[in-house]
């Protein structure tokens, strides 16, 4: 009952947060691939112009059930069917209006809606669209190597990995007993608008070209990880400027942990660590 090898040819793939980044490539590479694609995402970067006419947007906000629910109704619409492979692919990493050290909402966190509420949704939804079309597919689920590693300045961001680890690793019987794979990629830092929008990528949180691997590289580590059988549901995986490797269950070691002297150029420096540490410490002591 396994999804096994799945060809993209005449698929459906949505894609939330497809407007930029990583999963504008990914979408663009599905297309290549032969799939018919949704963008969900609340607008489209400027490097997506010219899109295909199978390649459409669908304005989303991910924290809104009811935007998720839509997208089945939008696929069916345009293309006739409900997809086939779901990628959970927005996120944000710590933004100034959600974030724990900072501390700006009263109710509730709109990170932890967008980072681990939306794809645990979509999933629900991918289930219940699939199974209703008796259809097998995919959903990939976007984490990161903060998922099983901690980040004192970034605690929230973390935090929200680490749940999508444990609830891609909690999807695994449903391959084998329904044929939907649920797996989750975990990319190192990736250049992406994400840091490049962000004045303080480098002197906070340290981000240089030199570390960062490109977005179209986790764009192709992801198909593979939809197209191929051997990536059975629950896989995690892993890509790093150190290589790629699926990341089992129990005893993890460090990106690149076989490699210790190419580590070296890869680490955040201490001055950059102390600089994110600072503006933290500088709240805690004016509390």
């Amino acid at each position: 009952m396994a999804v096994g090898d799945l060809s993209l040819q005449g698929k459906i793939v949505v894609v939330t947060g497809g407007g930029s980044g990583m999963h504008l490539a990914f979408s663009k590479l599905a297309h290549a691939e032969g799939a018919k694609v949704i963008i969900a995402d609340l607008r489209l970067g400027p490097e997506s112009e010219n899109l295909s006419p199978e390649i459409v947007f669908q304005s989303t906000d991910v924290r809104k059930w009811s935007d998720l629910r839509n997208l089945v109704e939008v696929s069916k619409e345009k293309f006739g069917d409900v997809p086939d492979v779901y990628v959970a692919g927005a996120g944000v990493f710590e933004p100034d209006w959600s974030n724990f050290w900072d501390d700006t909402e009263d109710q509730r966190y709109a990170a932890v809606d967008i980072n681990v509420n939306h794809p645990i949704k979509l999933t629900r939804i991918a289930i219940r669209a699939l199974r209703e079309k008796n259809k097998k597919g995919v959903v990939l689920i976007m984490s990161s190597i903060a998922g099983y590693s901690r980040l004192f300045g970034a605690p929230m961001y973390a935090t929200t990995k680490h749940a999508l680890v444990g609830f891609a690793r909690s999807m695994k019987e449903l391959d084998e007993l329904v044929g939907i794979k649920v797996v989750a990629m975990c990319p190192g830092i990736v250049n992406t608008p994400l840091w490049k929008s962000r004045s303080d990528a480098e002197t906070r949180w340290g981000y240089k070209d030199d570390i960062a691997i490109s977005a179209e590289d986790v764009a192709k580590a992801e198909i593979k990880l939809i197209k191929e059988g051997e990536y059975g549901g629950g896989t995690i995986y892993e890509i790093s400027l150190f290589g790629e490797r699926v990341v089992l269950e129990w005893n993890i070691d460090p990106p690149g942990h076989d490699r210790l002297g190419e580590m070296r150029g890869a680490e955040i420096p201490k001055e950059a660590m102390e600089a994110a540490y600072k503006p933290i410490m500088d709240a805690l002591n004016s509390r």
